[in-house]
This record gives C-alpha cells, structure tokens and sequence, in this order.
C-alpha cells in the first residue's frame, strides 16, 4: 500500500534513495504505467523507493479556469489506480498558482533535492516544469550533473499507430469508442456518481426502474446507450446505462441513467461506479412510451450477449 502525503510540509526526511517521476497522470493510462515501471524498477536497482508526484486540482483549472480539459480520472480514482500500480510513495500536491510561480531551479533544489532527496528522476518526452514552464529536460539533466542525480527520458508510447496520451482517450471516449479508450487505458473507462431522486419514469411507465447518476466525473461518454458493469458496495453487477436527453419524454433535461439487471434496493444517496464495456446505440426518439419500453428489453437481450461473450473471453484467457 502506498504512503500518501497530501502536501509537501509533511515531509520531514528526505525518502529512502527516492526514484521520481512527475506528471498530472489524468487517466493514469499505459503510458503513465511505462514511466511508473521504469521507476519502480531503478529504484529496486538501487534500494531505493518509488515515488510519483501528481496534482490537485489539474494546473490547467488554475492557470485557465474555464477552459480545462473534462478529467478521465477524478483526484481519488487517480490516486487509487497509482497505488494499484504498485508505486510506494505518492505525493499529491495542491496546485495553486503560488506553486506554479516557482522558478524550475528552485523547484529542483528547494523541493526535489531538499525536500525530497531524489537520487534519480523520470520522466516523459513532453516535460517541462516551474514557472512559464521554463524548466525543460535540458535543465533537468545539467542540474543533474551538477548535483549528482540522474535523469532518465521515456519516449512516447503509440499503440495501432495512436500516441498513448490523455488527449486521445478523451477524444476516444467522447465519440464512443470505447474499444480504442480501453486499449490506452488497459482498462474499461469508468464514472462515478451518487444516486440522486430522477423523474420516476423507470419502474413506472418503462417498468425498468434506473438510478440516475449524479457526476463526480468530468468526462462523459457519447450520447447513447451502453452495456455496462454497475459496481455497489463492492460487488458487481451487469447493467445498461443511457446518456443523453431522453428525447422520448420531451423533457430536454441531460440525465445519466442505469438499470442494474438482477438487482433490487434503494440506491438514492449511494456512490456507485458504472464502468462502459460496450456501445450497443445512439439514443433515438421513439413514437410512445410503449416503443421505448420494447427497445429497452432488445437493449437487455442485446447487453447480455456482450457480457456472456466478455465471460466466454475472460474464461478461454484463463485457459490458455
């Protein structure tokens, strides 16, 4: 389990020959995991620990309030999936723009010596740091040399000739692809959110009652609906979830709503995690309640045959 320090005034000590790598980590997809295995393994190389510094807020909700990108990963999911990837220390540091005023020299000697000790860092091709983002790699590796760290440069990562980035992902899941966003993340793309009180609709006309989704996710699927994998309370169940306007209704209100198959109980107030396995359509007007209600039960006819073929996949991997 990693150690998390939540700022950079609880560090007393230096770490134990600390490995380094810095980045906002949105998405914490494969080429994240890259730099984090180079890490993990040089500091085991040397004795040394794993650390991984990353922020909160995303700097650019500071610097250009309004125009931030929409966040795979929310701050706790983020720092969930970096313990996952086995790093032993994580440095989740509040971006303010104080911080981000700091000239890159200082920030090396002040804080990456200073603070935390480090022996040697990694990072991407694409780094840069400190103030106006005028700490470059080049700084980096002469400030090195100079006192006695070493810097290591992870080229970027392309998988079926795409560049293994956040911005790709983003652009992935915004058009529904999801096949393409789970081979960036290495997992299937997730939201979370509270159950809050809907317009009633689901078990009293469609006779499909649905928990309506309250985000605490910023980036949100194309409009349409979804076989999904509904996660309360720890376990986990198949479900089908819409997104969209539910132009049947005429209500032009967004909503995010999910039946979870073979479940019963009161979700309002509750946090559950929807993760997308498979686009099955676009969301469509239909001529009455009683045609919505028909489409929703091809929908789950339609939705278990994705999950029973993720099942069939998922035991023939196990085989082999």
């Amino acid at each position: 389990m990693s150690i998390i320090y939540n700022s950079l005034n609880d560090l007393k000590t230096p770490f134990k020959n600390p490995v380094l790598t810095i980045g906002n980590f949105d998405g914490v997809h494969k080429g994240h995991l890259a730099l984090f295995d180079k890490v993990k393994k040089i500091a085991r190389d040397i004795d040394g620990q794993s650390v991984v510094m990353t922020f909160d807020p995303h700097p650019v909700k500071v610097m250009k309030p309004g125009f931030h990108p929409p966040l795979i990963t929310p701050t706790e999911q983020k720092l969930e999936l970096i313990q996952l990837a086995g790093i032993d220390v994580i440095l989740c540091i509040p971006f303010t723009k104080e911080f981000a005023s700091i000239p890159a020299e200082d920030f090396i000697k002040d804080i990456l010596l200073g603070k935390i000790g480090i022996k040697e860092i990694v990072v991407g091709y694409d780094y840069s740091f400190g103030y106006k983002r005028q700490g470059t790699i080049d700084l980096l590796k002469t400030m090195g040399e100079r006192y006695g760290f070493k810097v290591h440069v992870i080229n970027q990562i392309s998988m079926d000739g795409c560049t293994v980035s956040s911005t790709a992902i983003r652009k992935l899941v915004q058009e529904g692809d999801l096949d393409g966003a789970k081979k960036l993340l290495d997992r299937d793309y997730q939201v979370c959110g509270v159950v809050v009180k809907g317009k009633n609709r689901g078990a009293r006309l469609l006779g499909y009652p649905t928990a309506n989704l309250k985000l605490v996710d910023e980036l949100i699927p194309k409009f349409g609906v979804y076989a999904v994998q509904v996660i309360v309370d720890g376990k986990q169940y198949n479900g089908l979830t819409n997104i969209g306007y539910n132009p049947t209704f005429g209500s032009n209100a967004f909503s995010i709503e999910t039946h979870i198959l073979d479940f019963s109980g009161n979700l309002l107030g509750e946090t559950i995690t929807v993760k997308f396995i498979k686009r099955l359509r676009d969301e469509k007007t239909f001529n009455s309640i009683e045609v919505l209600s028909e489409q929703i039960g091809k929908d789950i006819i339609e939705a278990k045959k994705v999950f029973k073929q993720a099942e069939e996949k998922k035991e023939g991997c196990c085989k082999s």
